[in-house]
């Protein structure tokens, strides 16, 4: 029988079968408290975990896989981060940067053989971009392809990959070497199967990074022989395709927050309603109401944001020009995981401090996550420039007229109407260019919010979450508005002692 008419368990049953893995790796088999502090799984709880084929939903059914449907690889990228953040984004790399381009882009004789190791063999893949020198600025990379006969030598230095020295293949980018020694404008993507003996990396260096503890990162030594076939083939340049990765990418950055605020909110309630202080649960002040009806919003957005995502964000729908909502979802999704896990920590008190701490640990590893596949500064100022761009184009500068008829804001905008009616000048600096960025990402999840809503969910999840990103708008406009030129004081130490003002 031929895999893609091989009877498929229902996807609610291979969900549960995977939770259930989750709790008995790392609840019977092994405790996560005590493992989650230490370098990499260990090797019974990864393979118990693996035993599921957890990947095989981002893997065509001609291949064996469940069909790469977005709600499915949303599902147990979801089920993943309500455990552990740092298996969650283990597959998070996994789909959107290996398996997810590699059968988008791949020849198909090549992806035989790599899914048939992701499913029977339980392989991991990852992506190489980011160089020492270059990290945002990829488009300036130094590794370089030389074509040599029927193969492409690939040369260069890559860092801070997740799964460095772990994968078994890799999506290596370079720029094509000419033969006076210049370097191509383009991208390529090259297939590495580090099994191979011409395609082994060296890792020279693994990085002692202070989070994310069971995934390794270091630095990579790139010396290899391709085969020509092991070239990702582009629909138009390597560019559109790196971005139509990385924005894929960004939309299931959803899922991994998705599980992650999950349980923030439920730490954050059970804590709150077993806390007794002054004879009452600490859930009864409050303040301590606003706390954890902030991390319910972010719960709610990021549900909203997953719903959108599985809709839109398929293998079939091209997304390198998808940036405004690839941009909002990461870095807002981002910025709400890093403000639940820090409330999450305050309301704990002092045992939110320790090492084994839900809260703490999330607060750790949910950083990088505002940093790695572009920091948020910058995808907030790409969304400002963006739009600017659009707004320019349709000579309409006042931000709320723009953002009524603007297709990822004309459900939302009149929620902020009182906030944004004002025009936007094409000459702001950086620091309100981020803001604009900020402002725009709330609109935009308000967007989905409302969309949610229509759909049926909770009705009063919905009211809730608006009002907060009501407020938080708010917030952000006063910061846009409020014009301040201060600028660090480089030569700081001339006067500046107290000690020299006291008797």
């Amino acid at each position: 029988m031929s895999p893609e008419t091989t009877t498929q368990t229902p996807y609610s049953e291979f969900l549960n079968s995977f939770k259930n893995a989750l709790q008995c790796a790392f609840y019977e088999r092994d405790n996560i408290e005590k493992f989650i502090q230490k370098r990499g799984f260990p090797a019974l709880v990864l393979r118990n975990i693996m035993a599921e084929n957890p990947l095989s939903v981002a893997i065509p059914k001609e291949y064996g896989g469940r069909g790469g449907k977005i709600k499915e690889i949303l599902g147990i990228i979801e089920a993943s981060s309500y455990e552990s953040l740092p298996l969650s984004l283990t597959f998070g790399i996994n789909i959107g940067l290996f398996i997810e381009p590699v059968a988008k882009y791949a020849h198909d004789f090549v992806k035989k053989e790599i899914f048939y190791r992701f499913m029977n063999q339980q392989n991991m893949g990852g992506l190489m971009i980011t160089e020492p020198d270059f990290g945002s600025d990829a488009l300036n990379m130094q590794t370089t392809n030389v074509k040599v006969g029927s193969n492409y030598h690939v040369k260069g230095i890559k860092h801070w990959q997740g799964l460095t020295g772990m994968a078994d293949y890799w999506l290596i980018t370079s720029r094509k070497k000419h033969e006076n020694g210049d370097l191509g404008r383009d991208i390529d993507f090259f297939i590495c199967d580090v099994q191979q003996p011409n395609q082994k990396i060296i890792v020279e260096e693994y990085y002692n990074n202070i989070g994310l503890y069971p995934i390794p990162y270091g630095k990579n030594l790139i010396d290899i022989q391709v085969p020509e076939q092991n070239k990702l083939k582009p629909e138009s340049t390597g560019l559109k395709l790196m971005m139509d990765l990385l924005h894929r990418s960004r939309f299931q950055f959803p899922g991994m927050g998705m599980g992650f605020i999950h349980r923030m909110l439920d730490e954050s309630i059970k804590h709150c309603n077993s806390r007794i202080v002054g004879g009452k649960p600490l859930m009864a002040l409050d303040q301590v109401q606003y706390q954890v009806a902030k991390i319910q919003s972010a719960f709610t957005v990021a549900s909203a944001m997953c719903t959108r995502s599985s809709l839109f964000s398929g293998l079939d729908t091209n997304l390198a020009s998808s940036g405004v909502e690839a941009n909002s979802m990461k870095a807002y999704i981002t910025d709400l995981m890093q403000e639940s896990a820090q409330t999450l920590t305050q309301l704990n008190g002092a045992n939110g401090y320790k090492a084994e701490s839900v809260g703490s640990r999330g607060i750790i590893d949910s950083r990088p996550f505002q940093i790695f596949e572009g920091s948020n500064e910058m995808l907030y100022t790409q969304i400002s420039e963006m739009i600017l761009k659009m707004m320019i184009q349709k000579k309409t500068m006042n931000l709320i007229d723009f953002l009524k008829t603007y297709d990822l804001t004309h459900n939302s905008a009149t929620y902020f109407k009182t906030f944004l009616n004002f025009n936007i000048d094409n000459n702001l600096p950086q620091r309100k260019i981020v803001d604009l960025g900020r402002i725009i990402s709330r609109v935009v999840a308000a967007n989905h919010v409302v969309d949610l809503g229509e759909k049926g969910f909770n009705a009063e999840l919905i009211r809730d979450s608006l009002e907060n990103l009501k407020h938080d708008v708010s917030n952000l406009v006063n910061s846009y508005k409020f014009h301040s030129n201060i600028s660090p004081v480089e030569e700081y130490l001339d006067k500046s002692s107290w000690l020299e003002f006291c008797d």
